[in-house]
């Protein structure tokens, strides 16, 4: 979906509801960005995850760390702002994480939907912009507290024009 519509908030929701902390043995977020790098997304699931790495290690021997990490373990691996579209990258990283137990979840987050499709078996979610209306609505609800934003016409007028933007 477009940048700046709640995708890594919505991903931020799940990792920190404390449900998932009882739900999941380990825990993992990773923001990716442009520049995929295997050696440097693995380091950072094994830090998450509060494992110790040397600096001498390479991608092999970080993988092989992070499949005895996640070897019968149900984990959770937020990959945030993805932008790799090169299979062969994410064949590459995704080999330990056949190690884990059913029901370990990864979620990835990216605003082109050809990465999503590099996933292959796994749902795609679209987030798509709010309405004007919903938007007013989700606003008021928050910013009036529950109170009728007809009864602050002045804050109403500022209210809507934020919603705008």
């Amino acid at each position: 979906g477009w940048g700046v519509i709640g995708k890594t908030t919505l991903a931020q929701l799940i990792y920190n509801d404390p449900r998932a902390d009882k739900w999941f043995d380990r825990k993992a977020w990773v923001c990716v960005s442009e520049e995929f790098d295997a050696f440097k997304v693995t380091k950072t699931i094994l830090e998450e995850m509060e494992c110790s790495c040397d600096g001498n290690q390479n991608l092999n021997q970080l993988q092989l760390k992070l499949k005895e990490q996640l070897s019968g373990k149900k984990y959770l691996i937020i990959l945030d702002d993805v932008w790799n579209k090169n299979y062969f990258h994410w064949k590459e990283l995704a080999n330990p994480f056949t190690s884990g137990a059913k029901n370990s979840k990864i979620i990835v987050t990216t605003r082109d939907e050809n990465v999503a499709a590099i996933m292959r078996n796994v749902p795609t979610y679209r987030l798509d912009v709010l309405s004007d209306d919903d938007c007013w609505k989700l606003f008021a609800k928050h910013a009036f507290d529950g109170s009728s934003p007809t009864k602050h016409p002045d804050l109403m007028a500022i209210g809507k024009a934020i919603v705008k933007r």
